[in-house]
């Protein structure tokens, strides 16, 4: 096997620094931290669809303050304006002009908590900043820093006076996954802590946004072949030929999964992509992304178990 280049070490050693940074908050969750840093790493975002009170906030400030990032959180509700998340122009009496004023938009890390509670006019508001990193106001364009990482939330059980995520929108989060209940171990440490630990005390950070930078740039360098970039394309296309499905993974859905699997070999030590990689992201990188026939429910493990079973993995 060939030596992992001096690149992807710097890379692996950083984004574990991270991964080890979180788990000190969020514990016994360490495939869940490790995915939720494949968008950041992957130049993604992340919907959290999960239950109250699991930790998806303190994932996200987590995330944000073991990287040294700018961090925000909006509170999405019934009566949020695009206006209260993009930001708006004043007019200053004393300049005698119109400056604009940046809204919470305008972070290294966004948190959009509970962002089906939000009409639909609002959740649009973010689609030009999820996918080209700007916004645009009255006619002029203002750039969102480097990283622009996007954390949603929703809650998947609850749905009343909720809006649900149109497919264009779901199709902008590269990532879809919850963070679970934690065991009985993870819990009685949680447990024992939290009467001494302040619930807001701040992470040190182990990385940089420069880092972060640097590590995307990496993941562009970890190794795909051609039979198993083959697969990848074998599996997406048997998604838009399945029965079972109305709307298979879009030309988008299979870059992301591109990204999401370099990612996840990154983070597993390897400067290389196996098949497995596929199969272990697919259910989080495209299952929101598919429409069931029938339902307006995105695929279970079941429906890509039964697709990966129609295509032969490379040898």
């Amino acid at each position: 096997m060939n030596a992992v280049p001096a690149q992807l070490q710097a890379a692996m050693h950083r984004v574990t620094a991270v991964a080890g940074q979180v788990e000190t908050v969020i514990h016994g969750k360490h495939d869940e931290v490790l995915l939720s840093l494949v968008p950041l790493i992957a130049g993604g975002h992340l919907l959290l669809q999960d239950v109250p009170g699991v930790g998806k906030s303190t994932l996200a400030q987590a995330l944000g303050q073991s990287i040294g990032a700018t961090f925000s959180r909006i509170q999405f509700t019934s009566d949020l304006l695009p206006a209260d998340i993009l930001g708006v122009n004043v007019f200053e009496a004393g300049a005698g002009e119109f400056r604009f004023r940046q809204g919470p938009v305008f972070a290294n890390i966004v948190m959009a908590d509970e962002i089906n509670r939000a009409s639909p006019k609002t959740q649009s508001a973010l689609l030009e900043a999820m996918n080209d990193r700007q916004v645009s106001i009255d006619g002029t364009t203002w750039k969102l820093p480097d990283p622009f990482f996007v954390i949603a939330t929703q809650n998947p059980v609850e749905y009343a006076g909720t809006y649900p995520l149109p497919e264009s929108e779901l199709d902008r989060f590269l990532l879809c996954m919850a963070i679970g209940y934690p065991d009985t171990d993870a819990e009685r440490r949680i447990l024992a802590e939290r009467p001494i630990r302040q619930h807001n005390t701040p992470l040190e950070p182990v990385a940089t946004v420069e880092d972060v930078l640097q590590v995307q740039e990496s993941v562009d360098h970890v190794t795909v072949a051609p039979a198993i970039l083959d697969y990848l394309l074998a599996f997406v296309h048997a998604t838009r030929d399945e029965p079972l499905f109305e709307v298979g993974v879009s030309p988008r859905g299979s870059i992301d999964l591109l990204r999401s699997v370099r990612a996840w070999a990154l983070l597993q030590g390897r400067a290389f992509v196996v098949p497995d990689d596929i199969k272990t992201m697919a259910p989080f990188v495209v299952a929101h992304r598919i429409v069931r026939r029938g339902s307006r429910r995105g695929a279970t493990q079941a429906d890509l178990s039964h697709v990966f079973d129609r295509v032969p993995a490379p040898a």
